[in-house]
Order: C-alpha cells, then structure tokens, then sequence
C-alpha cells in the first residue's frame, strides 16, 4: 500500500470510528456505569468484533451476504433483536451512582466484553460496509495479505483510541450523567431500541 493510499485510509478510519453507532454509545454508557477500566473489556470486545467483521469482508463474506437476501435478513432480525434487549437492559438499569468502583462492582468484565462483542458483530450493515469500503484503498499490484493486515491493524487501532476517549469522557462528565439518573439510561437504552428496530427495515 503507498503511503499516500495508506494516509487516505487512515483519515478514512478515524471519520469512520468518529461517527456515532451502537458501540461508541455502549463504551460511553460502559464508562459512565462501571468506570474507565471496566469500560476496557466493553472495548476490547468490540474491536474483537470489528476485526472479526473486517476478516470476514476481506474474504468474501460480504459479497455472500449481498447475494443472499434470506442471510441477509437472518442476520438484520438477529441483530435487531439483540440490540433490542441490551437497550431494554440499560432502560432498567439503576441510576448512576458517584462511586464509580461501587458501580462497576456489580459486573464483570467477561460480561462487558461480550456486550462489547456482541454489539459490534450484530450490525450485518457493517459487514456490508466494509465489504464496499475495504477495496478502495487495495492495489492489486502489491500483496493482498500484507495490505489487509495493515488495513485491520490501523481500523483497530484507530477504533479502540476513539473508545478509550469515549470511557474518559464518560467519566469526565460522571456528575452530570448522575444528577440525570435514570433520564440518561433511558435515552440510551432508547436509542439502542431504535437502532434494533431500524436495523431490519433498513435498506
């Protein structure tokens, strides 16, 4: 990959982890509940995720997907579903309490991290995506493998940064996601409802 292709993807990368989706709202919610380092296992899964849907396009999965309507739609109603329940979670979640240790006490860390997993992975859409996206930046006269290594590397990287300031900023702003109380789980919880039950309708 040439460096100028490269400095394209990567600015590319950074817009593409910049725009809001169901993980970026999972790690602000993550860290402003159970802490910073808790909200670690929520972005770890979800880059997990990520690469995981990145290697899956980079070997043709996602052409399948758009070749195959009834997968495609199996996967939108698995997705939606699940986005669904983890928004009826957080709508049912206890208001946020000051003392972030207290908080975070009550979950561990394997269950955020297929929280983070899970969410990451539910979105077919993404798969789509960078189905379409990846081969932009492919010079087919160099060698496929060590560029899809270096795309993965850089998307991941750049993925869980954005998510890591996310938790900061989560906890940054702990004391007024506290005075909100249940307000703040219940409009994240929402949006998650509205994201599953967009998913499968969308085109």
């Amino acid at each position: 990959m040439a460096l100028h292709t490269w400095l394209l993807y990567l600015v590319a990368a950074i817009g593409l982890s910049l725009t809001p989706g169901p993980n970026s709202l999972l790690v602000l919610t993550h860290g402003a509940l159970h802490g910073q380092r808790k909200t670690l296992f929520t972005v770890a899964g979800g880059a997990l995720g990520f690469l995981a849907l990145i290697t899956l396009s980079m070997l043709g999965i996602g052409a399948l997907l758009q070749a195959s309507a009834h997968a495609l739609t199996l996967l939108k109603l698995l997705g939606g579903a699940y986005l669904v329940w983890l928004g009826v979670q957080l709508w049912r979640a206890p208001p946020i309490t000051l003392d972030a240790a207290a908080a975070g006490a009550g979950i561990a860390g394997a269950q955020l991290f297929r929280q983070g997993l899970l969410t990451a992975v539910s979105n077919p859409k993404a798969l789509l995506f960078y189905g379409a996206f990846l081969p932009q930046f492919i010079d087919p006269a160099r060698d496929l493998a060590t560029q899809f290594v270096v795309m993965a590397i850089v998307f991941i990287v750049v993925e869980v940064l954005v998510e890591v300031l996310l938790a900061l900023l989560a906890q940054r702003i702990r004391g007024l996601l506290q005075r909100a109380g249940r307000r703040f789980n219940r409009v994240c919880g929402g949006m998650f409802v509205a994201m599953g039950l967009a998913l499968p309708i969308t085109r």
